[in-house]
C-alpha cells in the first residue's frame, strides 16, 4: 500500500523536480490541471506554456482540422501531444537545458450539457521522457463523467490530470500502480475510465490488454474491448449505432461448438435483423467472474484465451456483467440497433433462475424488461446430455413451474429461437474434457478445436499443455 498524496502535494513534487519541464494544452473545460501546478508554487521551472485553444477555428489553425469536425477524439489528443512536444524540442536548446525531461500534457473534453442529458466525456494524455535522450512515451485514457455539475466535473478532471502527470514520472516502471493512482482524490462514482493505452520505450513490456483488464478488475469501468490484433478500443467507437451479436463463454479453450454456435446463430440473426455483417459487430464476451472461477485471475490464462480468439479474428469484450441483462443494458447505451445473443441450454436455465435477481426491486420481471428490450433475441444452441444422451432445446427445456408461462411468452413471440442448422457431431464435444486432456497430454482433442488452435496451444504451452507428461497421468 503506497502513501497517497494530495493533488497539491503531487503538483509541488513535480514543480520541485528541476529535470521535469513541459507544456499544458487543455481544451473544453478550462485549464483545470495546470491550475494545480500554478497554485502549488515553484511552477516557473516546470511550466513552459499553458494554453486553452477553446475556439475551434483557432484550434484548427494550431493542430489542423479534424474529420467530420469531431474534436473530442483520440486522434485530436495525440495531435496535440505531439505538436506541443515538437515545439519544445524546436524552441528549447538541449545544450542550455541539460538533464531535462520534456513532456506535454493535454486533454480535449466536453462536460455535461445545459439540459443535463449528456454527462460528457473526453480524452486525457501525456507524452513524456523518462531520460532526456530517450524517445517519448505516451499514456492516453478516455474518461466518462458521472457528476451532474460542470464545475464538479472540471475539478475532477483537474485532479485526474495531476494524477496522470505525477504517475507518469513516478510509476512509469509500474503501470498497475500508475492506473490505481489515477483515482487518488477521485471517486469511481464520479469518473469512469473505459480505455487506456501505453506506448513508448518505457512500456515496451506492457500488454495493453492486461492494462484494460485492470480497469474492469478495479471497478474503474464495467467493460473493455480490444480487437483481434490486441489493440484497446473505445467501446463507443466499436458499438455506436451498430447491430450487435454476442456470445458469452469461458473459451478455455475455444471449441468447434463455440464457433458452430456463433456462425449459425449469426446467420439467423442477420436474416432476422435484415442487415449485413458489415453493419454488425460480433463480440466474444468473457466475464470477470469467469476469469476468477478458480480464485484470483490468472493473467497468463487470460492472455491464452484472448490470443486464441484473436487468432480466429474475433473482437473480445471483458465485462463484470455476471447477469445477461446487464450486458444487454450496456449495449443499449450505445445503440438502438438489433441485438442478438447466442447461448447454450445451460446458460438459458441460469437466465430463468430467480436467485440471480434478488437485488432488483422488480425481480426477474425487471431483469427481463432489460434483457429482452428492443426486440433482442436469444439464439439457443442445443445440448446433448452425456449420460442420458437426451437432446435439450427450447421445446423441452425445463424451467421452474412458476416461470413456465413467462418462458412460453418469450418463446411464442420468437424472442427465444433454436439454432437448427448445427453439426450433430459437435454435440459430443465438452470443453472441460478437452481442457483435462490438454493438461494431461492426452491426444484426441485436437480435432475438437478450430483449425490452427491445437498447434497454437502446443507451440506456446497454453492451458497447462506439457509435452513431457505421460498418458498414465490422465484419469
Amino acid at each position: 500500500m503506497y502513501q497517497k498524496l494530495t493533488p497539491k502535494q503531487k503538483a509541488l513534487t513535480i514543480n520541485l523536480d528541476p529535470t521535469i519541464y513541459g507544456t499544458f494544452a487543455e481544451i473544453g473545460a478550462g485549464q483545470e490541471t495546470v491550475r494545480h501546478f500554478f497554485r502549488a508554487g515553484g511552477a516557473s521551472g516546470t511550466i513552459a506554456k499553458a494554453m486553452s485553444a477553446y475556439d475551434k477555428d483557432f484550434s484548427d489553425a494550431i493542430y489542423g482540422k479534424e474529420v467530420k469536425n469531431r474534436y473530442v477524439t483520440q486522434n485530436r489528443l495525440r495531435k496535440m501531444l505531439r505538436y506541443e512536444v515538437s515545439l519544445i524540442e524546436e524552441r528549447i536548446s538541449r545544450e542550455n537545458s541539460p538533464n531535462r525531461k520534456f513532456f506535454s500534457y493535454a486533454n480535449t473534453v466536453t462536460t455535461i450539457n445545459f439540459d443535463k442529458t449528456v454527462k460528457g466525456h473526453g480524452w486525457v494524455g501525456i507524452r513524456f521522457q523518462v531520460k532526456e535522450n530517450e524517445d517519448y512515451n505516451e499514456v492516453v485514457i478516455h474518461v466518462k463523467f458521472k457528476e451532474n455539475d460542470a464545475t464538479l466535473q472540471q475539478e475532477t478532471l483537474g485532479n485526474l490530470g495531476v494524477n496522470l502527470i505525477f504517475g507518469a514520472f513516478t510509476y512509469f516502471d509500474n503501470p498497475r500502480r500508475l492506473i490505481e493512482s489515477l483515482y487518488d482524490d477521485v471517486a469511481t462514482d464520479n469518473l469512469e475510465i473505459d480505455m487506456i493505452d501505453f506506448s513508448g520505450p518505457a512500456f515496451a513490456y506492457v500488454d495493453n490488454r492486461l492494462m484494460s483488464l485492470q480497469l474492469v478488475k478495479n471497478n474503474m469501468t464495467d467493460a473493455v474491448i480490444f480487437n483481434s490484433q490486441g489493440n484497446n478500443m473505445l467501446p463507443a467507437d466499436v458499438l455506436y449505432k451498430k447491430n450487435i451479436f454476442a456470445v458469452r463463454g469461458s473459451f478455455r479453450p475455444v471449441t468447434r461448438v463455440n464457433i458452430d454456435m456463433l456462425r449459425n446463430g449469426m446467420d439467423m440473426f442477420l436474416k432476422d435483423a435484415i442487415c449485413t455483417q458489415e453493419e454488425t459487430e460480433v463480440l466474444i464476451e468473457i466475464t470477470i467472474s469467469n476469469l476468477r472461477a478458480d480464485g484470483d485471475i490468472d493473467e497468463r490464462d487470460f492472455l491464452d484465451r484472448v490470443d486464441v480468439l484473436g487468432k480466429l479474428g474475433y473482437t473480445v469484450i471483458i465485462s463484470n456483467f455476471s447477469e445477461y441483462y446487464r450486458l444487454i443494458d450496456y449495449f443499449s447505451h450505445y445503440t438502438n440497433g438489433d441485438i442478438g445473443v447466442a447461448m447454450g441450454v445451460n446458460n438459458m436455465l441460469m437466465v430463468f433462475d430467480e436467485k440471480y435477481y434478488k437485488d432488483l426491486s422488480g425481480g426477474i420481471l425487471e431483469a427481463f424488461g432489460k434483457f429482452f428490450r428492443n426486440g433482442m433475441r436469444v439464439y439457443l444452441y442445443p445440448y446433448k446430455d452425456p449420460e442420458t444422451h437426451e437432446l435439450l432445446n427450447s421445446d423441452n427445456l425445463k424451467v421452474e413451474e412458476s416461470l413456465k408461462e413467462l418462458y412460453k411468452y418469450f418463446k411464442l413471440n420468437n424472442r427465444i429461437v433454436d439454432i437448427k442448422n448445427y453439426d450433430p457431431e459437435f454435440l459430443e464435444i465438452y470443453s472441460r474434457e478437452i481442457l483435462r486432456k490438454i493438461a494431461c497430454n492426452v491426444s484426441g482433442w485436437e480435432n475438437q478445436v478450430p483449425e490452427g488452435v491445437a498447434e497454437m496451444i502446443k507451440d506456446r504451452g497454453m492451458f497447462g499443455y506439457k509435452q513431457e507428461l505421460s498418458l498414465k497421468q490422465f484419469s
